[in-house]
């Protein structure tokens, strides 16, 4: 596959950016979270996994920074392209446009959702799934958030939290400094500066629709994501991984690794729900020895 940057044209209209880097018979093809965010916490993985032959592809997804912005002001875009079916069969025509099969797929937060619904729908194109820090429904994550608040926060600040929640007061200035403790702590624990921006990079309005104002509520179309009870039908090789210190309950996660058949759970320590950055190490030995097992039929020992 070629190496660099594509612009690929969906049959939509629309364009989307992809880069390719690396290259090797083992094809990796990440999808960012959000939904919303981007590319960019994928741009050292073809470096990372030269050494064992792996071609990573990333895009940026509808919406998104490098991507076309549909208006979404306009009811009708909103409604056509503001689904999960929408991102769900994106991912499918970017791996036709793109000519990938029998490759390895691996999603984090968002990704990791529009992951495990790939498995379940297209898992006939898939050599193994990574499902990195979303857990298969929202109820429990709500119930963890909950915990977490408590944990990092003085009382009169969470209730004040559910106050501003509560009037929508979203951009109240010392709502958005607990937001950022809570980021700081459960989010990005180790921000890498090249990934800072001079301005905001978030596609708000996908964000705002699906999940809400920040990480730390669920007011929007995300609410109802729940795939418990699916899970036993994905049946390709499936790596679940988590930091042990972040958004998304680790209990869970034991859970899903109980209910997919072909499955293995890591978790990195001293790291949050953006774990890659935050312990890279930890994380790219799990990640590498996950690919080299299956591809030595190895897994899932």
């Amino acid at each position: 596959m070629k190496q660099g940057t594509t612009i690929i044209t969906l049959d939509n209209g629309y364009h989307l950016w992809t880069n390719t880097q690396g290259s090797g018979d083992i094809h990796l093809l990440c999808l960012h979270g959000g939904p919303g965010g981007n590319h960019e916490y994928w741009e050292n993985f073809g470096e990372e996994l030269s050494d064992i032959g792996v071609q990573v592809t990333m895009y940026d997804q509808l919406g998104s920074f490098y991507s076309d912005q549909p208006d979404y002001s306009d009811p009708a875009i909103a409604e056509k392209y503001l689904t999960y079916d929408y991102y769900l069969d994106e991912v499918e025509e970017v791996r036709q446009k793109l000519g990938l099969d029998n490759f390895y797929l691996i999603g984090q937060s968002w990704g990791g959702a529009l992951t495990m619904m790939y498995a379940l729908k297209y898992g006939q194109h898939l050599k193994g799934a990574i499902i990195s820090s979303m857990i298969d429904n929202i109820d429990e994550y709500l119930t963890h958030l909950k915990q977490i608040r408590a944990a990092a926060l003085p009382k009169e600040d969470v209730e004040f939290m559910e106050q501003c929640e509560a009037n929508g007061d979203w951009h109240n200035k010392r709502y958005q400094d607990c937001v950022e403790v809570l980021n700081r702590e459960y989010v990005d624990r180790r921000y890498p500066s090249p990934i800072q921006h001079l301005i905001p990079t978030m596609a708000t309005a996908v964000y705002n629709a699906f999940q809400g104002d920040n990480e730390f509520v669920v007011t929007g179309k995300l609410k109802d994501f729940d795939l418990r009870g699916q899970l036993k039908n994905i049946q390709v090789p499936t790596l679940l991984t988590f930091g042990e210190h972040e958004t998304m309950p680790l209990s869970s996660a034991r859970r899903m690794a109980e209910d997919i058949p072909h499955s293995r759970l890591e978790t990195t320590p001293n790291a949050g729900h953006h774990h890659m950055m935050d312990n890279p190490p930890v994380y790219f030995s799990h990640l590498k020895k996950f690919i080299l097992d299956v591809e030595n039929n190895r897994f899932p020992m």
